[in-house]
């Protein structure tokens, strides 16, 4: 079978699923995991015959993907602000919001040696991307979890940059003792009420501790960085966090309750309440 050939059938089995626009990014990514070829080379190649082997390979991906396995995890990379980050499933995949909020907090802090802190970082993608456009800042990137940090870890080496990586948990108030200028996380924030609503591939794969807040508590996290913030926030410093639309209110509300005047909640490209920044 020739190439073109191969990625119609991709795209063929993928489309009853995840629509044809999502196939045929899927189909991208695994021409570009499997032969290394980006979308020029896949039509410069279309006559070029597939070998047995990549065909079988090309087989067991899309066997995955029809079980929902996520693509980023089949291949274990996923790209974010123009790196390519491994992701295992002790880490979230990175998604185009939190790009976003990348670009809010480079597109606001341009002054050098700025200290940050990335609480929650899982694969290290925030922290990574900023170590990477803010300049010569000093970057520290916090999780609970030692598989997720070993993750991170990874990723820093990869993509040498020199962000900090410590286990702390910000629930009790870690890490202490120190002053930043950037505060930022994405926190887990969804309820566990909205687990009916969400796609089988993110529920059977990506960490649930990563995920899910009691419904009780959907600011538990929120509550801990604003917590911590007080003592660790420097003067000018500011906050930003991805945050959970339904609960945008309350944690303005919240905000206010604990000593921070200035609350902007900001909506991320497809209208949706995603962001908030926080100051003093």
């Amino acid at each position: 079978m020739k190439v073109f050939q191969e990625a119609r059938r991709i795209v063929d089995s993928l489309t009853p699923k995840y629509g044809e626009r999502e196939a045929k990014a899927m189909m991208r990514i695994i021409f570009e995991n499997l032969k290394g070829w980006n979308p020029v080379d896949v039509a410069v190649k279309a006559n070029e015959e597939v070998s047995d082997f990549i065909a079988g390979k090309i087989d067991s991906v899309v066997g995955c993907l029809l079980a929902d396995e996520p693509i980023q995890y089949i291949f274990g990379n996923a790209d974010f602000y123009g790196l390519n980050f491994k992701v295992t499933e002790d880490t979230l995949i990175p998604r185009p919001e939190t790009a976003e909020l990348v670009d809010i907090i480079v597109g606001e802090n341009q002054r050098k040696d700025l200290h940050v802190l990335d609480a929650c970082t899982g694969s290290g993608c925030i922290a990574i991307a900023l170590a990477r456009n803010l300049p010569f800042a000093d970057v520290v990137a916090t999780d609970i979890s030692d598989k997720a940090l070993a993750v991170a870890r990874e990723n820093n080496k990869r993509l040498k940059t020199s962000v900090q990586f410590l286990k702390a948990d910000i629930l009790k108030g870690e890490p202490a003792g120190e002053a930043f200028d950037i505060i930022v996380s994405n926190p887990p924030y969804i309820c566990e009420k909205e687990k009916s609503g969400m796609p089988q591939n993110v529920l059977r794969h990506e960490p649930s501790l990563a995920l899910f807040v009691p419904d009780e508590d959907p600011l538990r996290f929120y509550r801990g960085i604003l917590s911590l913030a007080k003592d660790s926030l420097a003067p000018g410093g500011k906050i930003y966090f991805e945050i959970n639309p339904l609960y945008a209110q309350a944690l303005v509300d919240l905000a206010h309750s604990e000593g921070f005047g200035e609350v902007e909640i900001v909506r991320d490209s497809f209208g949706n309440l995603r962001f908030a920044k926080i100051s003093r």
